[in-house]
């Protein structure tokens, strides 16, 4: 008994320090960068910065192309969970299970990606490995989307690209990790050793029930690959994308030193310092953060100095824009919870309703009115 219990402790014990380290650690990520940024800049100028010069038409027009973008996403998913087999769900459905996942990864990472898939499942009633599959498949889509960005971005923006790996010791560290020869060597060997540990353990039980979990999310992944509407989900994956870099392109129009970039420069409309600015954010959403605050606000920091924007400027930039695309994260989350309870509330009214008339008829006796 008193092994079991230790056992149980030990296990309690692990998963109680895995949750403290899923919350902890994107926490410290984004303090921890906040507190280096502004202690890179003059806070005071930040905020005479924020109270002297917004022009917050355009902070409102960038929230609700944000709105805009995350409503295009819930639809392009629902695609894939047709397809997936998952029932057809009404949009606002679609949509809601959006915006309570980019709410809830303010709280902490991926958060927001597991609610989301145990929500559908457990509205329609479906594998929660398939509707993890039809997630992973979403994200794949915006990997891809990401790659092709970077290399678009890398023929027009290369200069400035070029200056970031010159100028700052982290542009140089990526170079270097990505010349390391070692590296690469070591990440193949710890994929063939993960293969080779699955093939030796293949008739245990934890082994078969991983590989099962595998198959389903691949079910998942793989409608992309054979679903009917493939057209109308690349025209939404397009559509999404553009709305992200507008969103930080809108932000330009917002700011006396970004508007320069757009009426007072060679760089066609600002349009290629939105793209850096806006390829940079992207990427720095890799790193683990409450909402992508503290990496998101320091590669905006880093890309707008590219083009002569002061440190305090681009601060300034980045607060404002990551606050007020927050609080229509926010907002969405509010419309969620609000649509699901709503949604189960007229469920249960509609199963209570159901009962009366079976009990009425005499086809349910009354005692299962209790029920």
């Amino acid at each position: 008994m008193k092994t079991s219990e230790t056992k149980n402790t030990t296990r309690h014990g692990g998963l109680s320090v895995g949750k403290i380290l899923k919350v902890v650690v994107p926490l410290a990520v984004s303090v921890g960068l906040v507190l280096w940024l502004f202690h890179k800049v003059h806070f005071s100028e930040v905020m005479e910065i924020i109270h002297r010069g917004v022009d917050y038409r355009f902070i409102i027009a960038m929230m609700l192309v944000t709105l805009l973008s995350h409503t295009i996403r819930g639809i392009r998913w629902g695609i894939q969970l047709r397809a997936a087999g998952v029932p057809r769900i009404p949009p606002v459905a679609e949509c809601v299970s959006i915006y309570g996942a980019y709410a809830l990864n303010l709280v902490f990472p991926y958060l927001g990606e597991a609610w989301r898939c145990v929500y559908i499942s457990r509205r329609e009633g479906v594998s929660l490995s398939t509707v993890i599959g039809t997630d992973i498949g979403d994200r794949g889509s915006d990997g891809v989307m990401i790659l092709m960005i970077l290399i678009f971005s890398l023929f027009v923006a290369r200069p400035q690209l070029s200056r970031f790996m010159d100028k700052y010791p982290i542009g140089e560290g990526i170079e270097r990790l990505a010349d390391n020869g070692t590296l690469w060597l070591i990440v193949a060997g710890v994929i063939i050793l993960c293969g080779v540990l699955l093939y030796i353990f293949r008739d245990t039980a934890a082994v078969k029930s991983f590989k099962k979990s595998a198959l389903q999310m691949w079910s998942g992944f793989a409608v992309l690959f054979h679903m009917k509407d493939t057209g109308l989900y690349i025209v939404l994956t397009f559509g999404i994308w553009i709305c992200y870099f507008f969103e930080t392109y809108l932000c330009f129009f917002a700011f006396p030193f970004t508007r320069e970039l757009i009426y007072n420069s060679p760089y066609t409309w600002g349009l290629l310092p939105g793209l850096v600015v806006f390829v940079f954010g992207s990427v720095s959403m890799i790193v683990p953060s409450n909402g992508g605050l503290g990496p998101w606000n320091v590669a905006v920091m880093f890309a707008l100095s590219l083009f002569g924007i002061s440190d305090s400027d681009g601060t300034a930039y980045s607060m404002v824009c990551w606050s007020f695309q927050t609080v229509m994260l926010v907002a969405e989350g509010l419309f969620g919870a609000a649509y699901i309870m709503l949604h189960r509330s007229n469920a249960a009214a509609m199963r209570l309703k159901d009962r009366s008339l079976l009990i009425k008829e005499g086809i349910a006796s009354p005692s299962e009115k209790a029920l």
